[in-house]
């Protein structure tokens, strides 16, 4: 009888698959609102420094090199220390850092303002424009590590409050691209419209003016922040660098690339329009080029992918490359328009999928150190753009300026598909998951995903 019963015994019930990600449903994220707004109003200021350093210097020197100097130095700063604040975020609290910083910036930003007005010379604007990037408040990594907390991974590590329930983690890194994206929509046009309609200097005086109050805005929100590394038990983890993970440091060139076409962009884009007199048009031809990076995010967030991370970000930075390689032959500002739209629509899925990938290579205690790695490389890349890009169209003209992302890319792109390997996550399965849902999957699937 016993036996009987045993062969009876029905199976264990599997719980049912996760419904399907959304952007309503990642909203509606206990305590998201919290950070999200003034995470948005913090990280303006980010897609308006550049561009706000480049049209100050072009009117007070009438040089787009040594406006792109200075711009680069203000990159290369922000590169530098930027994995530095994300490591001191991870260790000591968002809070800790970002006030101090913002105070700083401000600061830094209005001393550079100044000196330009006054038309100092270039050492003087060099050694202005290093605190001024040192202390750009790395506020995108740290949205992003709050959605990691909130709906994974809590600050220690351990399952969070949603861990398990909904796939997504995917969908925040779509919806934080649209972010970003959306900033570089508002903040060129808003700098360029400042700066060439109120006064030269108005849009870097905003810029600090945002960065102070957003950044002081999104400190004030300590609830929803990550908690400390320094509390966990388990002290091994916590001293491990994200640059220490192979795939953290191929991604991060990647991510010099993308930089690259941000700057090349940005300075080419306000040679053309001034070649063809009309600089007011410089913005609307960024806004263009960032509204198809939003629109790809959109997208990217919306649809169920069948391909690995991996595979996608390869297929979008090979598109983005051949794009780019276009821009330097257009004559006219409708077609340019259009290949910026096409440039923007290949920018999303590379940025999208390699926080993604991040997310599966780094533990959650270094977090904010890898995503400020990525932007930090974004930034690096911006700057030296910026740079190569202004001392072309001094010698020879928007055209060649349009060169700089189509090397940019190219390089990034031949390195990334040398070392693809060392961006696999480190369980094929783990990378699965994040894309189709807790659903049982097939050992064939996984083994083509993976290899892909």
């Amino acid at each position: 009888m016993a036996s009987a019963v045993s062969s009876t015994t029905p199976p264990p019930v599997e719980p049912p698959p996760a419904p399907r990600a959304g952007y309503g449903q990642l909203l509606r994220t206990p305590g998201a609102w919290s950070f999200l707004l003034p995470g948005f109003a913090a990280r303006q200021p980010f897609a308006m420094l550049t561009i706000s350093i480049v049209l100050l210097l072009r009117h007070t020197t009438g040089s787009y090199g040594v406006a792109g100097v200075v711009a680069a130095v203000t990159g290369v700063s922000m590169a530098l220390f930027a994995p530095r604040s994300g490591k001191l975020a991870d260790r000591h609290g968002q809070s800790a850092v970002l006030v101090p910083g913002v105070l700083i910036h401000a600061a830094a930003a209005a001393l550079l303002t100044a000196l330009a007005l006054v038309h100092a010379p270039l050492w003087a604007l060099i050694a202005a424009a290093v605190p001024t990037g040192a202390s750009v408040p790395q506020v995108g990594p740290m949205v992003r590590a709050r959605w990691a907390a909130v709906l994974g991974d809590d600050a220690t590590g351990g399952p969070g409050p949603r861990s398990g329930r909904h796939p997504l983690p995917a969908t925040a890194a779509a919806f934080e691209s649209v972010t970003d994206e959306l900033t570089f929509v508002i903040g060129p046009v808003l700098a360029t419209g400042l700066s060439t309609g109120v006064h030269p200097a108005s849009g870097l005086i905003a810029e600090a003016a945002l960065t102070l109050a957003g950044g002081l805005l999104f400190a004030a929100q300590r609830r929803t922040a990550p908690r400390p590394g320094s509390t966990r038990a388990d002290t091994r983890e916590r001293h491990v660098s994200a640059l220490s993970v192979p795939g953290v440091r191929v991604l991060a060139v990647a991510f010099l690339g993308i930089g690259s076409v941000f700057g090349g962009m940005q300075v080419a884009l306000t040679a053309f329009t001034q070649e063809h007199g009309q600089p007011g048009l410089n913005g609307v031809l960024y806004g263009v080029f960032a509204a198809g990076n939003m629109l790809a995010g959109v997208a990217c967030g919306a649809i169920v992918w069948r391909t690995s991370p991996r595979r996608r970000l390869l297929t979008s930075y090979a598109a983005l490359t051949l794009v780019c390689s276009t821009l330097w032959a257009v004559p006219t500002p409708l077609p340019l328009g259009g290949l910026g739209l096409l440039a923007g629509l290949c920018v999303a899925p590379a940025l999208i999928t390699g926080y993604t990938l991040v997310e599966a290579l780094v533990p959650a205690t270094s977090r904010t150190e890898a995503f400020t790695w990525l932007t930090g490389s974004v930034a690096l890349g911006q700057a030296t753009a910026v740079t190569a890009g202004g001392q072309l169209a001094d010698g020879f003209g928007a055209s060649a300026a349009f060169t700089v992302p189509l090397m940019g890319t190219a390089l990034a792109l031949l390195t990334v598909v040398s070392l693809r390997a060392r961006i696999a996550p480190r369980g094929a399965t783990k990378e699965i998951r994040h894309e189709r849902g807790p659903a049982a999957p097939r050992p064939e699937s996984l083994r083509a995903a993976d290899t892909s």
